[in-house]
């Protein structure tokens, strides 16, 4: 993408623009949906009960560790917004959900991450095995859930994001410590990993309430690029965040030798001398403990935030873009709210 957009944006503008306050927005999106969030939460429960008591204690951990829900909000807010009236978008608002967890315990144990929003990974607590089967479970369970509800289309829409998921995850493994990665690259990783399963849950909204076709393609659209704004700040936060904030150590993606937006561009814009730095860190992963500061000051310095934060900016202007095609209602400016929650949040 061209970085003819960074000139509108100050220096360090991830770290110090003005954010939407999270507390406050979610309170704007439960005014709206919140018995149908309650909903989905009571089937969320009820859905997690199982035999093995790990089960239900493992999902339990991470479910009710303080996630925004964004991902069934998507398919509620969707629903709301054609006037829905039955149950049955709550369910698969529950089935998003437990998918999105299951991603999120897989990816901790693959990361050997120790923190997430705040508290202990799973895999911190438990060790590695029991989170990835209870992610199989919760794969599992998503899909009784969805059989159970009968529509062939919703049943496709899940099954397909499920497999575009599982390759971002192993495309991300492929470039992962490979400096070579092309913005392009990433932002496919970005695309398949985390914006599939947005534009999913915003296409469920449009049919479940069965409008055209061309209705949920532009929600799909909306739920595309919003995901990729999602994913691209939260790289970007990385390396401008505080861990109080972030609810996980400053670096971790550094540390971990990912190739994000920002290290893509710092490393374009690089000396030799700072790539033979980057390189090693990144790529040989040797590093000390002045290492990820340098790091910093390096992405700072090229205007790599900058550059992170014009492109999300411009992902979230386009899935504003697609709600243009709906009549206003108070559903649609929500929606257009979370676009600009998107990249604007300090977490």
């Amino acid at each position: 993408m061209s970085s003819a957009h960074t000139s509108e944006i100050t220096t360090d503008a991830v770290a110090s623009a003005p954010s939407l306050d999270t507390v406050s927005v979610l309170k704007q999106l439960h005014a709206l949906i919140g018995s149908d969030l309650a909903e989905t939460n009571r089937i969320i429960v009820e859905q997690l009960d199982a035999q093995v008591e790990l089960i239900p204690t493992l999902g339990s951990h991470l479910i009710n560790s303080g996630g925004k829900r964004l991902r069934p909000i998507l398919t509620l807010l969707t629903a709301h917004m054609f006037g829905y009236q039955g149950s049955g978008h709550a369910l698969l608002a529950a089935v998003v959900e437990f998918i999105h967890t299951a991603t999120l315990l897989h990816d901790d144990v693959v990361d050997k991450s120790e923190r997430r929003r705040g508290t202990l990974t799973a895999n911190a607590i438990w060790g590695s095995k029991a989170p990835v089967l209870v992610g199989d479970f919760l794969f599992s369970r998503s899909f009784q859930m969805l059989v159970a509800n009968g529509d062939l289309q919703v049943l496709r829409i899940m099954a397909d994001a499920c497999a575009v998921i599982s390759e971002g995850e192993v495309m991300q493994l492929v470039v992962s410590n490979d400096l070579a990665t092309t913005e392009a690259q990433y932002l496919e990783v970005v695309s398949r990993k985390t914006a599939t399963l947005f534009a999913a849950a915003a296409r469920l909204g449009a049919v479940v309430c069965g409008r055209s076709a061309e209705e949920e393609r532009l929600l799909g659209n909306y739920g595309e690029y919003l995901g990729r704004a999602f994913q691209v700040i939260d790289d970007a936060l990385d390396y401008a965040s505080s861990n109080e904030k972030l609810g996980k150590s400053i670096g971790d993606d550094f540390l971990e030798g990912k190739i994000t937006l920002p290290v893509i561009h710092a490393f374009m814009h690089a000396t030799e001398e700072e790539r033979q730095f980057w390189s090693r860190c990144l790529e040989q992963k040797e590093y000390d403990e002045d290492s990820l500061q340098r790091a910093i000051a390096l992405i700072r310095e090229r205007g790599s935030l900058d550059y992170t934060l014009a492109v999300a900016r411009r992902l979230a202007e386009q899935a504003k873009e697609q709600l243009l095609h709906f009549p206003p209602s108070e559903a649609r400016e929500a929606l257009l709210l979370l676009a600009d929650f998107s990249v604007s949040r300090s977490f």
